[in-house]
């Protein structure tokens, strides 16, 4: 045992002797330092001493990682060629491609919707086809990205998919030639019972603000009198897309967004350039926890100039700006370089608000206080607060009760239900996507639950019927109808969009629709 001891102790001994050597060395030199001197002897010491074997690109790029790290700020990072190439991707909405939406599903790739005039559309390919062969290879265990990574390549060049349809006895080969594939940002829009005009926003790409425009104009000649703008989930994009889009709303001078960095460059107030062609159009936009930077910047300023009604509820507050500084390497430094705020001087940024961005509050709630352009209490503290909120925030026990049942398996339980959902496509599809969901169709999910081993009390499964209904409902419209089923589907079945319609109801101006919350807000204090 004290043979083992001086052992440790002389191990120990050398250990510190030698530490201190180095220690020693690396003191001595450290005097009179610049910061690049010490940077580089530090990697030299890791290099020459550390305990694994280290290049030298590695140390650089884990030094680059942990100095951008070590700012605090989630929106400055480094980007390598490939996230350089995805964030250009999404900020233009175009790649190269087939232009189909796909997820994996039972193992398969499945397609979810072809996109309007693509290359997959035009080839015939539906909503519940799998790919069981890709290029010769089949596709089952396939990552999701995996087989994107097949799916792209260049313009003109082909790819050989074997496909399996519901409904079609024998798998058939479709040869899919890649084009440039342009995602739009206006996803959906519809309109609605009593003149409501509908459009769904999910990005601020190079195209939004003419998407916007030219919707709104087809809708108008369709009939709309009102409309409902939905930013929700909408994680933002281009600051000149967002500017734009508010710019189609207000009038010639108006203050849209402030921004606000360290060098002058970085500050300037973008203004409305354009006199709004929608005057008296009552507008309702509807944002979440979802609706971040370009969005925030959409909805804070229709609200400080009372130009529109946000229903819904507290944005991300994302209100920061990152310019984007090309390198050497191909890759790009995306840098935060400014904040910014809303007309009313809100500063969007949550981070913002923890810090020194906001004046003290004075509101007794938490939040500090602003007034619109007339005169209207909203509140500040991060993120857009909607003037109505609107959406669960929070799960019903028989949701979370079936939550608890399903575990770990909610990705079969996803399985289980397009399975049936391709089944009833193959069967008997109902006649439109807003068809009722009956309580056979929720016996036919359980069926094929069942099969698959899910094993747990029924009556949790029964008590939870409103969200397994509208899972249904949606996966049937979506596989039965394609994607303006399921968009029509959805649409239906959502309740904060009911809650913009009601608010929209004999409104003829925007000044209508704040006079209706207004009253509420005065009755409810009453």
């Amino acid at each position: 045992m004290r043979s083992r001891l001086l052992v440790v102790m002389s191990v120990l001994g050398s250990s510190l002797l030698f530490g201190g050597w180095l220690l020693s060395r690396g003191m001595a030199r450290q005097v009179g330092l610049s910061g690049e001197q010490l940077f580089d002897e530090v990697v030299s010491h890791v290099q020459r001493f550390y305990v694994d074997s280290v290049s030298q690109p590695e140390l650089f790029e884990k030094a680059l990682t942990g100095m951008l790290d070590e700012l605090g700020d989630p929106h400055t990072l480094y980007l390598d060629p490939d996230r350089l190439k995805r964030l250009t991707e999404t900020t233009s909405g175009n790649y190269t491609g087939l232009g189909v939406q796909i997820d994996v599903r039972d193992g398969w790739p499945t397609v979810l919707a072809p996109l309007p005039g693509g290359p997959a559309e035009r080839a015939g390919l539906q909503s519940g086809d799998r790919m069981v062969e890709l290029a010769g290879k089949p596709t089952r265990g396939l990552t999701g990205e995996e087989v994107r990574a097949l799916l792209r390549g260049r313009i003109g060049s082909s790819v050989d998919a074997m496909i399996e349809r519901p409904g079609v006895q024998a798998p058939f080969l479709v040869r899919l030639t890649r084009g440039e594939i342009h995602r739009r940002a206006v996803r959906r829009s519809a309109l609605l019972a009593d003149g409501v005009g509908y459009i769904d926003v999910k990005v601020f790409s190079d195209s939004t603000q003419l998407e916007v425009s030219r919707t709104i104009d087809s809708l108008s000649r369709a009939g709309m009198t009102s409309l409902i703008l939905d930013l929700r989930g909408n994680l933002g994009g281009l600051l000149a897309q967002g500017v734009g889009v508010a710019d189609l709303f207000l009038d010639p001078g108006q203050d849209i967004v402030q921004i606000k960095g360290r060098i002058p460059e970085a500050n300037a107030t973008l203004t409305d350039q354009e006199p709004q062609r929608w005057p008296s159009l009552p507008l309702v936009v509807l944002v979440d926890d979802g609706s971040a930077s370009a969005s925030e910047i959409v909805a804070g300023a229709l609200q400080d100039h009372d130009r529109a009604l946000v229903v819904g509820r507290t944005t991300f507050g994302k209100g920061s700006a990152q310019s984007v500084f090309p390198t050497a390497a191909g890759g790009a430094l995306k840098l935060t370089t400014a904040k910014w705020f809303t007309p009313s001087g809100r500063s969007i940024d949550r981070r913002a608000h923890a810090a020194t961005d906001q004046p003290a509050d004075d509101s007794g709630d938490g939040t500090p206080s602003f007034r619109t352009e007339g005169g209207r209490e909203i509140r500040g503290g991060g993120g857009i607060t909607p003037d109505v909120m609107a959406g669960d925030t929070v799960q019903s026990p028989q949701e979370l009760a079936l939550a608890r049942a399903l575990g770990n398996r909610v990705p079969q339980f996803r399985d289980a239900l397009t399975g049936y959902a391709i089944g009833v496509k193959a069967t008997s599809a109902p006649a439109s996507p807003t068809f009722q969901v009956t309580a056979a169709m929720r016996d036919g999910l359980w069926a094929v639950m069942r099969q698959r081993g899910f094993d747990f009390d029924r009556s949790v499964y029964d008590d939870a019927a409103p969200i397994v209904s509208h899972l249904i409902g949606r996966e049937v419209a979506r596989y039965a109808f394609g994607a303006a089923g399921e968009a029509e589907r959805s649409i239906a079945d959502d309740d904060v969009i009911s809650v913009a319609e009601s608010l929209l109801a004999g409104a003829k101006t925007p000044a209508d629709v704040l006079a209706k919350v207004a009253s509420r807000v005065s009755a409810s204090r009453r």
